[in-house]
């Protein structure tokens, strides 16, 4: 178990990247690889892949750090990957806001938790969005809803963001109700991403749980994800996406279930 780059809670300093055996390394660029295909075929996944797989070999603040770069670079890109993010930026800037806010207040939760509360949220975070993608109904917000729901939607998923690492609840079910058309969520799951894991940055480190440091044992988990992300892209059109979403849900709803049961016995 390892926090890269962070003050352990007993007070010595964690080990960084370098110091850990060749075994770890090849794990955490496997972990961002597959994190990468997920992403490149589905335009989602990457820190909710990374948080549950890393999740059962390290804290979750150790994970949220390794996460940082390569989910704000490829996050980025999907953002500025349409033509629609001034509109969006427009349309959903409350909840932006209330997930910026959310995140950073939730953040404490991780960087302060002494008896593995937040692992078993994230597997409870990563079995709720499994269960409810594969069993649930397309749902539909109404317009004159959003300035109601947006800011509410925005402080529940950055809570859970700060708590968990995961970027997703309620957040994605919420942007797929809008309507939009497949660019514009595309691009507009890339907007909430980038601020979650800008708020998740700015949490942990005024928690004292990240030191700015540890950006550089991050970015060398970027190169990998962008390489899944590639082969995710090439292989999206030569493979059905229903069957890998349906297959790679069921695996996080594996994953989520091992880390709940991990900490319960």
């Amino acid at each position: 178990m390892f926090l890269p780059h962070c003050e352990r809670r007993d007070g010595r300093q964690s080990k960084s990247m370098f110091d850990l055996p060749l075994a770890s390394l090849l794990i955490i660029a496997l972990t961002f690889f597959l994190a990468g295909i997920v992403k490149g075929v589905t335009g989602m996944g990457l820190p909710t892949v990374a948080m549950g797989i890393l999740g059962t070999i390290m804290p979750p603040a150790g994970a949220a750090a390794l996460l940082l770069v390569p989910s704000f670079v490829t996050n980025v890109l999907q953002l500025l990957s349409g033509p629609s993010f001034a509109a969006l930026a427009l349309r959903l800037w409350a909840m932006m806001l209330a997930i910026l806010l959310g995140t950073i207040a939730g953040s404490w939760l991780m960087a302060n938790d002494t008896a593995g509360w937040t692992t078993m949220g994230l597997g409870a975070a990563l079995m709720i969005y499994a269960g409810y993608s594969l069993m649930a109904r397309q749902l539909s917000v109404p317009r004159n809803l959003e300035p109601l729901l947006s800011p509410l939607i925005g402080v529940i998923t950055g809570v859970v963001t700060g708590a968990t690492g995961v970027f997703v609840i309620p957040a994605v079910p919420y942007l797929q109700s809008l309507g939009l058309t497949k660019d514009d969520l595309i691009q507009a799951l890339g907007l909430s991403f980038t601020v979650s894991t800008i708020a998740l940055g700015v949490g942990l480190t005024s928690g004292g749980a990240l030191q700015l440091d540890s950006l550089s044992t991050s970015t060398l988990a970027l190169a990998p994800a962008l390489l899944g992300m590639w082969c995710g892209q090439k292989v999206r059109n030569a493979i059905s996406p229903t069957s890998f979403r349906r297959w790679f849900l069921i695996c996080l709803l594996l994953l989520g279930l091992e880390l709940v049961l991990k900490q319960l016995f």
